[in-house]
């Protein structure tokens, strides 16, 4: 949230077939489908270090901390930027929170949460708009490889991989 590292979250959006059908164009290449530009992104809470998270904020706040990567202070860019070892805890908890959301990814697969509420195995799509490209890695490791057959394929075509 506001470019500071100790307060990430999630936002979850979803795509249907019917926003899909309503957003798709002729010769489109799978953009309305994949591209989290087209999704619905209403309707869910955001999760994590942020004030509509309460709960999770304390969790995560007290994990980062007891792993040493929690720096004190007001935000400042300049800051991050100058500061060798308030960079590198930046660093630590971006990476923290990127394996956090894809392991919760693997878990709503691996004990079957999504096929359960969803009807049917479907894939996780991550990204992170400060991070372009991160989504293909994030991606494939958050899912099972023939979940993301299309996915990756989209990738491809575009040249994003």
């Amino acid at each position: 949230m506001d470019d500071d590292d100790r307060r990430p979250y999630v936002a979850i959006g979803y795509n249907t077939e019917s926003q899909y059908e309503r957003e798709h164009t002729p010769g489109d290449d799978g953009e309305a489908r994949w591209n989290y530009a087209y999704w619905l992104l209403e309707g869910f809470e955001i999760l994590g270090n942020v004030p509509e998270d309460p709960v999770g904020s304390q969790v995560y706040v007290e994990e980062v901390r007891a792993l040493g990567a929690w720096y004190d202070g007001e935000f400042d860019l300049d800051r991050v930027l100058d500061d060798e070892d308030v960079a590198a805890r930046a660093g630590l908890l971006r990476a923290h929170f990127r394996d956090a959301v894809i392991d919760l990814a693997r878990h709503l697969h691996a004990d079957g949460v999504i096929e359960r509420v969803l009807g049917r195995p479907l894939p996780v799509v991550v990204f992170d708009m400060a991070q372009p490209g991160w989504e293909a890695h994030a991606t494939e490791a958050a899912n099972p490889p023939e979940l993301i057959e299309d996915f990756m394929a989209w990738l491809r075509a575009v040249g994003e991989i």
